[in-house]
């Protein structure tokens, strides 16, 4: 049997990140459309601008490896756009609907926040440091965009939602 080390694995998560990142390009127009505060449809537009640039840069990172950018299936991703899918049916109206899929998003964030900062951390050990920078990049507009979702579940989204209940 062949021995799995650090660069397979970093490979085989590259993958995945990818993979997450397409899914993602397609959830946030739908949540977008299911927002009813104009500052979170624009986050969340803004957001899919990012992850095409994300997926630009992971494409750069496979050239880096020499190898052709491809998904492989990741189960967490599917799972997080699908409760946030349900959210949006359960509370399509209400005033909850915003500060769910606040909460929706930021569990794709923080699923992205892990990957990408695993990925540059191996990208370090490994000597790949263009590779690193570009995962870096990345990561640092992760944890922006996490830190502007909170901002906008406390300046409005979850007193609407309270104020309702």
């Amino acid at each position: 049997m062949a021995e799995k080390a650090l660069d397979k694995l970093f490979y085989e998560t590259l993958k995945d990140i990818y993979y997450a990142e397409r899914k993602i390009v397609k959830a946030l127009p739908k949540m977008a459309r299911g927002a009813s505060s104009p500052d979170l449809k624009q986050a969340f537009e803004k957001h899919r601008d990012q992850s095409e640039e994300h997926i630009a840069r992971l494409q750069q990172v496979f050239e880096i490896l020499g190898k052709r950018a491809a998904g492989k299936t990741c189960e967490a991703i599917d799972g997080i756009i699908a409760e946030g899918e349900d959210v949006m049916e359960e509370f399509k109206g209400q005033p909850a609907l915003d500060a769910g899929l606040i909460a929706a998003a930021q569990a794709v964030e923080h699923y992205e926040i892990t990957r990408y900062g695993t990925l540059k951390r191996w990208a370090e050990l490994l000597g790949m440091k263009e590779a690193a920078k570009l995962l870096d990049q990345t990561l640092s507009e992760e944890i922006a965009t996490d830190e502007s979702l909170t901002k906008l579940a406390d300046q409005d989204a979850n007193q609407h939602a309270r104020q309702a209940a």
